[in-house]
């Protein structure tokens, strides 16, 4: 069930990457925030929660086996990529920023920057949904995943399963990384975005099996994150002259900027 989960979720993340697979700079290019193509990614995402949701009960069932529990191993990666889900995006995305001004390296300020604003943009829509939607945590009840109540959110944690907050973040930062990386590796996009997509999948992974999260709340959180994090990247780029880009990314022009790899060693 876990394996079907995740190839889910990285097929639907695949064709997000290759929907937006724009090798061309539109750094000073005007362009529209949405477009048809967006149709093709939120249609693949509304396929992989079709395709979950009949097994959120069977996931969770068989992640909370006590033989699965009793994993160390799990146990220990799981702990792991729920700390690099958050706060770790949101504190590599700052972490990048830091480096890159601290060097005038504007494209790595823009890296930073970007991720931050995208983990924190998808991390407000996905907390207004929690609040909203009211869902039932796993914890509460494993045999009931379909126990929605409209602003229960408001009034207990226990209450606010639906979005995972944790793969939000993950996949904003994911999706930001890897768009970011076309503009300037456009060759080593499918490389980047496996990487990132495939460890925000696992930080996804871990919240089903801490019992926090149903397998559709993942999924949600991967679209969520997902299509911030690729807005984000757009407008940033076709309105370069956005107040927030223009007070904080300072230093050399990007024409003098020699990237360096290294950044991209970096995974979750």
């Amino acid at each position: 069930m876990l394996r079907k989960f995740l190839s889910v979720v990285l097929l639907t993340t695949t064709l997000g990457v290759a929907a937006h697979a724009q090798v061309q700079d539109t750094i000073n290019k005007k362009s529209t925030l949405f477009v048809g193509k967006d149709v093709l990614l939120l249609g693949a995402f509304a396929a992989g929660a079709a395709l979950v949701a009949p097994i959120d009960r069977q996931v969770a069932s068989r992640l909370q086996n006590p033989h699965t529990q009793e994993n160390r191993f799990l146990k220990n990666a799981a702990t792991g990529f729920r700390l690099l889900g958050d706060p770790g995006s949101l504190l590599t995305g700052a972490g990048l920023y830091l480096v890159g001004r601290a060097d005038g390296q504007r494209r790595v300020q823009a890296l930073g920057l970007h991720s931050v604003e995208s983990i924190l943009l998808a991390g407000i829509v996905g907390t207004g949904i929690k609040l909203t939607a009211g869902r039932q945590r796993p914890y509460a009840d494993t045999a009931n995943p379909y126990n929605f109540q409209l602003w229960r959110g408001l009034t207990d944690d226990k209450y606010r399963s639906f979005p995972s907050g944790h793969t939000t973040a993950a996949f904003a930062f994911a999706s930001t990384l890897t768009r970011e990386s076309q503009f300037w590796w456009p060759h080593a996009t499918w490389y980047v975005g496996t990487v990132f997509y495939g460890g925000a999948s696992l930080i996804g992974a871990s919240r089903m099996y801490n019992n926090m999260h149903w397998a559709s709340d993942v999924m949600s959180g991967a679209a969520i994150g997902t299509l911030v994090g690729l807005k984000v990247v757009k407008y940033t780029h076709s309105h370069p002259g956005n107040h927030i880009d223009r007070e904080l990314i300072k230093g050399k022009r990007s024409s003098q900027i020699q990237v360096n790899p290294v950044l991209f060693s970096i995974r979750f």
